[in-house]
């Protein structure tokens, strides 16, 4: 840290590590930071039951690590399917669980995707992302679902 005292590295506990629900992460930076960090933090620390719970998977690194190729191998698929869809105008590089493709109807084809009971994130009314769908790499099944109901639009 001493050859780049502002940074600060941060890891959420969230998707991989199967604890989204907990909203907890971890930053690691020069004591410095860390002390203003601690002087704006709330007064309390994590509850000792979640303490438990990140131990636990903490452990299981191995079993992450294969979640995460498999996570990987999965969005590199459903990238590929998706920019050959006549709907889809682009798809942004994304190294997330998640995309942010444009499409020729945001609007359409969030409600259509609605009604077929898959949620994706209409992002077509935030600067700079007109026209985006946020789409999350889900399973092998519910991406051939997403795929087969955009062919369909």
């Amino acid at each position: 840290m001493t050859e780049y005292p502002n940074l600060v590295v941060m890891q959420t506990l969230s998707k991989a590590w199967g604890l989204a629900a907990l909203r907890l992460g971890m930053a690691f930076a020069s004591e410095d930071i860390i002390a203003v960090y601690n002087k704006i933090k709330p007064p309390y620390n994590i509850s000792q039951a979640a303490q438990e719970l990140v131990l636990e998977a903490l452990e299981n690194v191995t079993q992450v690590n294969q979640f995460i190729k498999e996570l990987v191998q999965s969005r590199e698929e459903l990238a590929s399917s998706l920019v050959q869809l006549a709907v889809v105008e682009k798809v942004y590089p994304s190294d997330a669980n998640f995309f942010l493709v444009k499409v020729k109807d945001a609007k359409g084809i969030y409600e259509y995707l609605l009604n077929q009971a898959i949620v994706v994130r209409d992002r077509s009314k935030v600067e700079l992302c007109e026209g985006c769908l946020r789409i999350t790499v889900g399973t092998k099944e519910e991406n051939q679902q997403l795929l087969a109901a955009l062919k369909a639009f």
